[in-house]
């Protein structure tokens, strides 16, 4: 993993729209920063909780420092999805009396993952090994989503939103989107008068988030995300604020189509190669990323082969069959 930025090297809090403010918050993996957004405007609301880290912490402390805020006086937190580096200090947060929402898919899936994570854990790992991880790197990749959860502080309520329910933020109302692929309840909120995209990961504009298939996923989330692209496209958001490498973009139509045809090329990759040779998501996952991978990206890799793979079989296009316990795919 690569370390965090020092403190100099990330922006100040930048206005989105009134009382609406981003600040990006270090966090110690690639990206480098999770956006994190703040509404001063009552009740204070975080838009995700960047991660439990001491730089973390210190960044977002800062931001609200610079708006005359403390994270005492949070009184409402609205997570995106359920992803680490969004999930963060909620369960902190929430002990101080702020309401904890998700969308009410998200709770259902992500969700339950955090609340009952000792069950989970092993049984992602067991699925892992049933795509074809190799015995060696069990513990590994065990002993990583160990290091994860200590960075985090879940809720231990979370409060329901619903699609097409109205959120109040920044003196105008929301529409809550159901945003679904990079986390099967991902959440995006929309004001159509500002033609403004709270997007989260949903879309990114210089890298492709992750659609990943784990054990406690809904069953295509490629499939999913295809939907999402589409609504996206169809909305064509004059701004959005992102998860990462941003804040802000333009060119959301744009991006998504991008988006779109880059998976359709993964896609026709897969296909050849199962045709090739039958194998696992993993030595398929392999092939597709061939550079070396740490615990955190050889997990993500597995992940998105897979949805790839389960998305192609469930149109037919695959089959698989089970040896030696390990799912294998062929054409």
């Amino acid at each position: 993993m690569m370390s965090p930025p020092g403190p100099a090297t990330f922006p100040t809090v930048s206005r989105v729209l009134d009382t609406l403010h981003v600040r990006e918050v270090p966090i110690p993996f690639p990206m480098r920063t999770v956006t994190v957004l703040v509404d001063t405007a009552g009740p204070v609301t975080l838009i995700d909780a960047g991660l439990d880290t001491p730089e973390a912490r210190a960044g977002l402390e800062a931001g609200l420092t610079h708006l005359g805020l403390r994270l005492s006086g949070v009184e409402r937190v609205i997570l995106t999805h359920h992803h680490p580096d969004h999930l963060g200090i909620a369960g902190e947060l929430e002990e101080g009396g702020a309401p904890v929402y998700m969308l009410d898919t998200e709770i259902a899936h992500g969700g339950r993952y955090w609340q009952d994570w000792e069950n989970w854990r092993p049984r992602l790992l067991d699925q892992m090994g049933e795509h074809g991880l190799p015995h060696e790197l069990r513990e590994p990749q065990d002993a990583f989503h160990r290091r994860i959860r200590r960075m985090l502080r879940p809720a231990r309520q979370w409060t329901p939103l619903h699609a097409g329910q109205s959120v109040p933020l920044a003196g105008r109302d929301w529409e809550v989107l159901w945003l679904p692929g990079h986390a099967d309840g991902h959440l995006g909120l929309w004001n159509a008068e500002e033609s403004l995209l709270i997007a989260g990961d949903a879309i990114l504009p210089r890298i492709t988030p992750n659609i990943g298939l784990y054990a406690y996923s809904r069953p295509d989330p490629l499939g999913d995300y295809f939907g999402t692209l589409d609504r996206l496209e169809a909305l064509a958001p004059r701004r959005a604020v992102v998860g990462h490498h941003g804040p802000l973009m333009e060119g959301v139509a744009d991006r998504a189509r991008s988006l779109r045809d880059h998976h359709h090329e993964r896609l026709d990759f897969l296909l050849g190669v199962a045709r090739e040779m039958p194998g696992s998501a993993y030595t398929l996952s392999r092939r597709m990323f061939t550079r070396e991978l740490n615990e955190a990206n050889l997990r993500f890799a597995l992940a998105e082969t897979l949805a790839h793979l389960e998305y192609l079989r469930l149109r037919g296009q695959l089959q698989r069959r089970r040896e030696d316990g390990v799912w294998l795919y062929h054409a």
